[in-house]
């Protein structure tokens, strides 16, 4: 159980001061010119106001979407499990953006807009347009917004976050409680954390004040350069943030751009972390890497020769020092391109050479809507991948997993709810997508199908779902 717990809020990180150490070793404090950079800025930074139509439950108990799940709860679980209304309603949501082309394209987190019936966007200038979603990816949390308008818009670069040093000073704007472009000022407290939100883990933390109303909105440093989307805080927390470094999103967004889904590469190997002990067993140099404990027949790995108790250390000219490391890699590198992955093998330095495939995952997941659809029953499932089955705590069960339940639809009407695990389509097996979609075509309206379900809080049930 984690120690605390993490909140996905609309939120702010801060801005400050930068420090530097001349040759006499005296630290002196050299502060960027936030009045300029805020009056620059502002009109680069957009709030977002969402709509919702929820619908009356038919019958059932209230849900808790993610009752029983730590990883989701420690996420949302405070804002689920609420009575669920009697009558159709409007929810309303809000957040943060900012513009990253003069045409309306914005970027905010998938969060504040995923899953809604209008997106509304407020410039500095204080019009109001419409937007629409070009692309999601619920994995880093990033969204792509587009606005049309008859002028260029005022826009930010995307800047390298790699290239960004702890303790650096940072400025954020957005939208705390609603509160129109509000800058605050803090520094980078770490680099790289890991919050159990996903297998792409790699945020940055700042100490700067955050508050609902502000996730989407961009950290910037001293040079004015968005270095990170701000995401998540801890609750109850005083000073502890997280923004999505900016080099993990430009890697998505033209995927977005284009395509409105995100594919990612592929290696097909299970691993676990090397640590002293276990590099002392093997001869090894270091405890630095991580060790293949799988190879999945006919993946990339396996066709490069891959083997159980290879230790990868380097990646496409990466280093691979621990667990989390190889699967941002792998993921950031681009379908079909050959790289090279530095292994010890019985304590000798190898280089095996592979071609990236794509991620299973990549093909359900990505834009909303686009996974595959159970025949008219409201429910979108992903594949089960190792990385997914690691984050739902799950270890050798197969099946598919409920990614998204449409409001108002049978599904939800039968209780199912994101996170479930199916295991059985009308008592047949589902092992993957492929098995879901052949036993999902044959279903006709008005068909009653029953599901077995592996529940977020680990209880096993069977679900009627009438299809429309």
């Amino acid at each position: 159980m984690r120690l605390f717990r993490l909140l996905c809020l609309s939120i702010m990180l801060g801005a400050g001061l930068l420090l530097s150490v001349p040759s006499g070793g005296q630290a002196k404090t050299v502060s960027p010119d936030f009045v300029e950079l805020s009056k620059r800025l502002k009109p680069t930074v957009v709030n977002i106001r969402t709509v919702k139509n929820i619908k009356p439950k038919v019958g059932g108990r209230p849900v808790n979407p993610f009752m029983g799940n730590d990883l989701f709860n420690e996420f949302f679980g405070p804002f689920f499990g609420q009575q669920m209304p009697q009558q159709p309603r409007k929810q309303q949501g809000m957040g943060t953006g900012f513009i990253i082309s003069s045409d309306g394209y914005i970027l905010t987190n998938n969060h504040v807009v995923g899953g809604t019936d209008e997106i509304m966007v407020k410039l500095s200038d204080g019009r109001e347009l419409k937007a629409e979603l070009r692309g999601a990816d619920d994995k880093l949390d990033i969204a792509l917004l587009k606005i049309s308008d008859n002028k260029p818009l005022p826009s930010v670069e995307l800047g390298d976050s790699d290239a960004l040093e702890v303790g650096e000073w940072v400025m954020a704007i957005g939208n705390p409680f609603g509160l129109a472009h509000t800058v605050t000022a803090g520094i980078v407290s770490a680099k790289g954390r890991v919050i159990g939100s996903g297998p792409y883990d790699d945020y940055i933390q700042t100490d700067a004040s955050i508050n609902p109303g502000n996730s989407g909105g961009p950290l910037f440093n001293s040079a004015g350069l968005v270095i990170g989307i701000n995401t998540a805080i801890i609750a109850g927390g005083q000073g502890i943030g997280f923004a999505i470094p900016s080099t993990m999103a430009k890697a998505v967004v033209e995927q977005l751009k284009t395509t409105g889904r995100v594919v990612r590469g592929y290696l097909g190997v299970n691993f676990d972390q090397l640590n002293p002990k276990l590099a002392a067993s093997l001869g090894l140099p270091s405890d630095k890497g991580i060790i293949v404990t799988h190879v999945e027949p006919g993946s990339p790995a396996d066709k490069a020769g891959f083997r159980r108790e290879d230790v990868i250390v380097e990646f496409d000219g990466r280093p691979v020092n621990g667990d989390t490391d190889l699967p941002k890699v792998v993921a950031a590198t681009p379908v079909g391109k050959t790289v090279k992955v530095v292994i010890y093998r019985k304590a000798k330095r190898q280089v095996l050479t592979a071609v990236v495939g794509q991620s299973k995952e990549a093909t359900a997941a990505a834009k909303p809507g686009s996974a595959p659809e159970s025949a008219g029953i409201g429910v979108s499932v992903r594949e089960l991948t190792p990385d997914l089955a690691r984050q739902l705590g799950l270890r050798d069960e197969k099946g598919v997993v409920v990614s998204e339940v449409k409001p108002g639809t049978p599904a939800e009407d039968a209780g199912l709810v994101r996170g479930d695990l199916v295991l059985e389509f009308n008592g047949q097996p589902v092992e993957n997508l492929e098995a879901f979609a052949k036993l999902a075509s044959k279903v006709k309206k008005g068909e009653v199908i029953r599901l077995l379900l592996r529940r977020p809080d680990g209880s096993f049930g069977y679900v009627a779902v009438t299809a429309d």
